[in-house]
């Protein structure tokens, strides 16, 4: 099944033209709509499926600075003031609370980590602290766990995935942006090295700026247009329970995930626990990706799968330039792993005696978007003017979407940026430079 997401209505005349246009109803393409419009800026945001059906939808909605790359830590912080805001500036619940969030490990060398990072986060302000394991025992009542230690920043906290896409395209749509579902962008308009405007299956929008917020599928995108953007997908899986007992609002262990939904229910996963397909695109950029991917080889599967003959990775997208690739799959929803279901299910059940018998609502499988260095890219790009990529968010795009979307709209209109951008410059994965892996 693919997770439950609040559906809005559509403005289907698209405009003959706008000041911008975005291509992907994900959280970084509605908040950056929302940003432009409240500026008077014109904006279409054109998404090939709904407002928020692949990834945004599909994560653990933690929203959060603990353990962040340093690199991402000043664009977190903005994100948490943004997420602070939402929910007055829209007039509605987007679900975003400052629960905090703890994590619990018995692991000595995870421990020593997040002890490495803590002097990072101090230094940008972020309110974290080491766990004692007595600490960590009275935050996290299981049994038959002996955790060593922990950390926690009583700051994060989680929004509901459902509901706050959505809600922010509607408060883009009040200030005057216009929204396009089931409308796939096929292709960039160039003139004389500039991109002005995009060209839809129901026809041509004329721009003075384009961002592409394509997620998964901006690679593909972009390639026909001679830009280059090592981008690789990992398939996670997540499940979602029925309202249940509660054992805390965000947690983590070395083998589970746990966030409590506003309906009481849990949606748990187990973090980097994933699988790597290898398809035509991933092989096109092994050698940026090997780095990474062997640093957590132990937590992932690499197989062969759907993602060889269909979607954005696929041969076919590699081979030939089908301009309506990317129409043909509305929505990327790949299959859940049903032997990591069952070691969620496991491993959450032996963890708390009170989840031994949980009751599912279903699971869903999703393909997150990586980097090679597992930072996201928010950049102009080079020969291109006009376009802005904001994708490779690895899995952090969700909790930092505002601030990634506040940032692509001021590098798409020349103001002044909210952080410095150059850590997210797309030149960094391509021009031979050594890539910093960072991260925990």
């Amino acid at each position: 099944m693919s997770p439950f997401v609040e559906r809005i209505d559509s403005d289907e005349t698209l405009p003959a033209s706008a000041d911008v246009v975005i291509v992907g109803g994900g959280i970084v393409g509605v908040t950056a709509a929302y940003f432009l419009a409240r500026r008077g800026i014109s904006v279409a945001l054109i998404e090939k499926g709904h407002v928020a059906c692949e990834q945004s939808s599909r994560n653990w909605g933690w929203c959060r600075q603990q353990n962040r790359d340093a690199r991402e830590l000043p664009l977190s912080s903005v994100a948490m003031k943004l997420w602070d805001e939402f929910s007055n500036d829209l007039e509605q619940d987007v679900g975003f609370r400052r629960c905090g969030l703890v994590y619990a490990t018995d692991n000595e060398a995870q421990l020593a980590g997040w002890s490495d990072w803590q002097p990072y986060g101090l230094d940008h302000g972020v309110d974290t602290r080491l766990l004692s394991a007595e600490e960590v025992r009275k935050l996290i009542p299981e049994a038959g766990r002996k955790w060593i230690g922990g950390v926690a920043s009583p700051d994060d906290g989680k929004a509901e995935p459902a509901i706050a896409g959505p809600a922010i395209a509607m408060g883009a749509r009040a200030h005057g942006a216009t929204i396009h579902q089931n409308c796939a962008a096929r292709a960039l308009d160039v003139e004389n090295g500039r991109v002005v405007g995009v060209h839809t299956e129901k026809g041509l929008v004329r721009a003075n700026a384009v961002l592409c917020a394509a997620g998964a599928w901006a690679s593909r995108f972009l390639r026909p247009h001679g830009i280059n953007f090592p981008q690789a997908g990992v398939r996670q899986t997540a499940v979602r329970t029925k309202p249940t007992a509660d054992v805390g609002a965000c947690l983590y262990a070395p083998d589970f995930a746990m966030t409590r939904r506003l309906d009481g229910s849990y949606t748990l996963a187990i973090s980097g626990k994933a699988t790597i397909d290898l398809t035509p695109q991933g092989i096109r950029y092994a050698r940026e990706f090997v780095p990474q991917f062997m640093r957590r080889l132990k937590n992932v599967r690499l197989a062969v799968g759907p993602s060889f003959v269909t979607g954005p990775e696929s041969l076919l997208s590699v081979l030939r330039n089908d301009e309506t690739i990317f129409e043909r799959t509305r929505v990327l929803d790949p299959a859940p792993q049903q032997w990591l279901v069952r070691k969620i299910m496991a491993n959450v059940g032996a963890a708390f005696p009170q989840f031994a018998k949980m009751e599912l609502v279903g699971s869903w499988g999703a393909l997150v978007d990586c980097s090679p260095d597992a930072v996201p890219v928010i950049s102009k790009t080079d020969g291109l003017d006009g376009l802005v990529l904001a994708a490779g968010c690895s899995g952090h795009g969700f909790g930092m979407g505002p601030g990634i979307g506040l940032l692509a709209s001021e590098l798409l209109t020349d103001a002044d940026t909210c952080v410095d951008p150059h850590p997210f410059r797309l030149s960094r994965l391509v021009d031979g430079s050594p890539l910093d892996i960072g991260g925990l």
